[in-house]
């Protein structure tokens, strides 16, 4: 579900602090080479818009804005289904951008 998204998909309102947005070497390397811009996924993962998970997950992603608790994302990134995970700490002090095998 896609939140708070202007006509160009900017986030028009974050649905929760990011603070600090790092990412690992080989996530940022992935998305490059996929023509990817990190802060499309930014966007996404802080306006809600988990679509790539399931809707249990999703549901816990809402429930973990609500009760301060980490929020996972996962993405499934064309052409190949390259899974990238987008990470924000309980505490509200980071995000992170990384490969599932980074973690």
């Amino acid at each position: 579900m896609v939140r708070g998204r202007d006509e160009k998909g900017v986030c028009m309102k974050p649905l929760f602090p990011l603070g600090q947005v790092v990412a690992t070497p080989w996530a940022l390397e992935t998305l490059e080479t996929l023509g990817v811009e990190p802060l499309d996924l930014i966007n996404r993962h802080v306006a809600g818009d988990w679509s790539d998970m399931a809707k249990k997950d999703q549901q816990a992603n809402a429930q973990a804005i609500k009760q301060g608790t980490r929020i996972f994302a996962s993405y499934r990134l064309p052409p190949d289904e390259t899974i990238i995970w987008i990470i924000t700490e309980a505490d509200r002090s980071s995000t992170a951008i990384l490969l599932p095998e980074d973690y």
